[in-house]
């Protein structure tokens, strides 16, 4: 599966493309370069999943938890952690099996606490600034 975002103008339409295809699934593994518009892309999935709350990055505070019209949404920034143990601490288990729809980013760096679920979406960027996301295979 393939989303392309050709530009910011297109994010909103690739968000519900996006959401169409999310099905049952609940955690969500973005990995990507730094700008690549991991953010960006979360933060409009959760526009259209109804959250009404300011969504910003959680570079500092690792998880953002917000309220939109499937539930609860948390959104993981994991850049900044520098031990595992970081996420243990956390209780990301509470996260990752709550029911709640789970948005990852930097996922590289916690790769064995990810459900065996997750699905893990890649985002690269083109040489006209176009995104592209693509769906990983997990197997």
């Amino acid at each position: 599966m393939e989303i392309q975002i050709k530009s910011l103008n297109d994010i909103q339409r690739a968000a519900r493309q996006f959401i169409d295809l999310m099905g049952d699934a609940k955690v969500f593994a973005f990995y990507g370069k730094m700008g690549s518009g991991k953010t960006t892309f979360i933060k409009a999935i959760c526009e259209e999943l109804g959250v009404e709350d300011v969504i910003t990055s959680p570079t500092f505070a690792i998880v953002n938890e917000y309220e939109g019209n499937c539930g609860s949404i948390y959104h993981f920034d994991f850049y900044r952690i520098k031990k595992i143990e970081e996420v243990y601490d956390m209780g990301y288990e509470d996260y990752f099996y709550s029911g709640g729809i789970c948005f990852i980013e930097w996922p590289e760096l916690i790769e064995d606490l990810l459900p065996l679920d997750a699905i893990r979406i890649n985002i690269s960027t083109n040489k006209d600034g176009a995104r592209l996301l693509k769906y990983v295979n997990n197997s």
